[in-house]
């Protein structure tokens, strides 16, 4: 199901940012031919201002200035005197000559059905010279001109000329750019969609992981009911057909049973608050010195029984309050030495301590249980805060869910703090809980 969510959510989103990508490169490239074209369209009409110029200093145009011209500005210039082609159009073979008066009809067609000659210049009795620039289409060479006619004359005679510029080459510089784009944007969208997988992946990681852990906690919370329930179950049956006198016993593993499910009940509770972020955490001043000696009272004559001795360190010096809530930080001492006190073997050692240090302005409090017990192993120490998560040696242990340390967890990470974990010189694990004021 994921696979086909992170497949869809990459085609999603690298199909959004395509989209935007081609929109933005096809915007600049009309920005930019336009531009092309305006700046291309505008030089050739300042050429056009400076060989009229030329042509009215001139008394006479030679075949080789116009030669010059056509060589230095890539132009093809047409000559009519009078209306008759100048004889430097009709230099070149016979192929050639064709197809330049071809080329040269449908630029004066072209021309007279866009703008209509001025009259005067038959009339005006001085020199009279002036230029028009139009773009057009050859259909006998399919290709794109600038074109521009300049008319010179007086009363007697006219003279045009008529300038043609090939588009060849601004049409190959915008073929060019058009190329370079797509070739940009194929790439960029193949990596867009490389980004997007390995992106959506890292979205959908820790909503896999989570549902990941979903599955498995209630596959242990099913399997940890299924336990005491069958005992539950198998007790109540063989309550019925058993004599008054053992029916005691089958009704206190009942209730023996009964109270281990509403443990585990309670714990998984306060687990999903935790998750919906519903943990009520009352942050009060608090003097953790009182606090580890009523969990020592508490857990002491637990211990004695085991032949277990459970001693407490406080510093000696007086301890500035610390913000938190007493109860909760009393459930996680409460955790740690039960813990302590199932793992340790008889005629072991616990120790409860407590420090203080003062750094940048700030109180930081360092609360630890301490055992002698079976230890824990590098590999479980990374996992040793995970739900239901319980070491091999520990796995038969009634009345040990795996859940403890995952609510001590969330109980320190609530406050602030941090929980670790540590071998103890000579055997056993230390847990050392952070908090700061």
């Amino acid at each position: 199901m994921y696979k086909k969510v992170h497949i869809r959510l990459t085609l999603l989103c690298a199909g959004i940012t395509t989209v935007i990508m081609i929109i933005m490169s096809l915007c600049y490239l009309y920005v930019s031919e336009k531009g092309l074209y305006r700046n291309q369209f505008q030089s050739f009409k300042n050429d056009m201002n400076t060989i009229t110029t030329n042509l009215e200093q001139q008394s006479v145009i030679s075949m080789e200035w116009l030669s010059k011209m056509e060589a230095q500005g890539n132009y093809l210039f047409f000559v009519l005197d009078n209306g008759v082609p100048f004889l430097y159009n009709q230099l070149n073979d016979s192929d050639e000559t064709s197809s330049k008066k071809l080329l040269l009809e449908e630029c004066l067609d072209t021309y007279n059905n866009r703008f209509a000659i001025d009259p005067s210049i038959q009339t005006s009795p001085s020199y009279v010279s002036y230029h028009f620039e139009y773009e057009f289409t050859s259909l006998s060479t399919d290709t794109k001109y600038f074109a521009s006619v300049i008319c010179m004359g007086k009363t007697s005679s006219s003279l045009e000329i008529i300038v043609l510029s090939s588009m060849k080459a601004l049409e190959h510089q915008i073929r060019e750019q058009r190329l370079r784009f797509i070739l940009i944007d194929i790439a960029a969208i193949l990596l867009l969609t490389v980004f997007s997988w390995i992106f959506t992946g890292r979205l959908l990681k820790p909503i896999i992981e989570n549902q990941q852990k979903q599955v498995q906690f209630v596959a242990s919370a099913s399997h940890e009911l299924r336990t005491p329930l069958a005992v539950i179950l198998s007790a109540a049956e063989c309550c019925k057909t058993a004599p008054a006198e053992k029916q005691e016993g089958f009704l206190k593993i009942i209730r023996q049973e009964g109270l281990r499910v509403s443990a585990l009940v309670n714990d998984m509770l306060t687990l999903s608050q935790s998750d919906n972020q519903r943990f009520s955490v009352q942050v009060k001043p608090i003097e953790l010195d009182t606090l580890l000696m009523n969990s020592y009272e508490t857990f002491e004559p637990l211990a004695r029984d085991k032949a277990i001795t459970l001693s407490i360190r406080l510093p000696e010096d007086g301890l500035p309050l610390c913000p938190a809530d007493p109860e909760r930080i009393s459930q996680v001492l409460s955790i740690l030495l039960h813990n302590a006190v199932s793992y340790t073997p008889e005629h072991g050692h616990i120790t409860l301590s407590l420090s203080h240090k003062k750094a940048h302005d700030k109180d930081f409090f360092y609360l630890s249980v301490q055992d002698n017990g079976i230890g824990i192993s590098n590999e479980d120490k990374r996992k040793v805060f995970d739900r239901f998560y319980r070491a091999e040696k520990s796995r038969s242990t009634k009345g040990h869910f795996g859940l403890g340390l995952s609510i001590a967890y969330e109980i320190v990470k609530t406050h602030g703090g941090n929980i670790t974990v540590t071998d103890t010189p000579g055997g056993g694990s230390t847990f050392t809980v952070f908090l700061s004021a």
